[in-house]
């Protein structure tokens, strides 16, 4: 082991994760804004409370984004902000953000709970991403502070594949035991249900897989999904993580034309679990800012906040995986 850890540590036996060697189901949720949104880091009373409240609801793992600091575009999602990043202009880490992420670590841990980091996000124009000597910097600085924790997974990726190898490389060269996964999503360009799953270098040298499956390019997702999948858990034989493109009808970020219901991604989630698959529950709640009715005011994924998502969380709460 690169060094040692101060919490528990997240483990692959095969397809299946473990925790401090035991089977763990992960079952996920999108909080892309946790590092910055104020209601949650308020305190770490505060945010103690909301994990709790995210465990006694059926999830133990949070996904987050390190870059939560979108062009004009994206201002929209809910806490967005110039400074809301993990990475300062020279890729070297700024200190409240890390903060904040070591705090929930540290949290989560004490629940049995892990997070998947995901450092560098998609945004659209390359003109908005960071420059490759800053996305190195930046992947080996926060590898290296993150070196303590073990109950995490180091996302490359969301939804590109700008020099993920060479990140890889770095990351692996800075602590060979973490796991690294990336998401290469919808920008590779294919339009065949499984072409948009990362190639075929990609998903060998990976250590767990989290592609973008299919949204309302393919109907009925609920099926479509999770045979993608099967087919990356036959294929690979190593642990896949679904997204779960979840939303509330919201056309303009994956919705379908005239409302998703509930019971679709409820049936998504089942036939993920059925094929041995991990899921993360992605629900749009911060797309469409606040005062929006489809966002809670706190900018957090509140389980009840909608009855929509109410009841994916009751099958969520139901079906333990612990």
């Amino acid at each position: 082991m690169t060094a040692a850890r101060r919490t528990k540590l997240l483990g692959i036996d095969g397809t299946r994760l473990t925790l401090d060697g035991k089977p763990f189901f992960l079952q996920g949720l999108a909080f892309f804004n946790a590092l910055y949104n104020p209601n949650f880091n308020r305190s770490a009373g505060d945010r103690l409370q909301w994990l709790r409240k995210f465990k006694a609801n059926g999830i133990n793992c949070l996904r987050l984004w390190c870059e939560w600091n979108f062009p004009a575009k994206w201002s929209i999602f809910v806490d967005v902000a110039p400074e809301h990043t993990m990475f300062a202009g020279d890729g070297s880490i700024r200190a409240e953000s890390f903060q904040n992420l070591a705090a929930l670590l540290q949290a989560a841990d004490s629940l049995n709970m892990v997070v998947e980091v995901s450092m560098f996000t998609f945004k659209e124009k390359e003109e908005y991403m960071l420059p490759i000597p800053v996305l190195e910097r930046g992947s080996r600085e926060l590898t290296e502070r993150l070196l303590p924790y073990g109950n995490l997974i180091l996302q490359i990726w969301s939804e590109h594949n700008l020099e993920w190898k060479r990140l890889f490389e770095i990351i692996k060269g800075a602590d060979p035991d973490r796991i690294v996964t990336s998401a290469p999503g919808f920008i590779m360009g294919k339009t065949h249900p499984f072409e948009h799953l990362g190639d075929e270098e990609t998903n060998t040298t990976l250590d767990v897989l989290t592609p973008h499956t299919v949204r309302t390019e393919a109907f009925p997702f609920w099926y479509l999904a999770p045979a993608q999948v099967k087919y990356l858990l036959d294929t690979y034989k190593k642990p896949v993580i679904d997204d779960s493109p979840a939303r509330h009808g919201t056309i303009l970020y994956g919705g379908i034309p005239g409302g998703t219901q509930p019971e679709q991604h409820i049936e998504h989630i089942r036939q993920d679990r059925a094929f041995g698959g991990y899921h993360n529950y992605q629900h749009g709640m911060m797309q469409l800012g606040y005062g929006n009715e489809l966002t809670p005011p706190s900018g957090i994924p509140d389980p009840d906040f909608s009855p929509f998502h109410r009841k994916v969380f009751d099958y969520l709460r139901d079906h333990p995986t612990w």
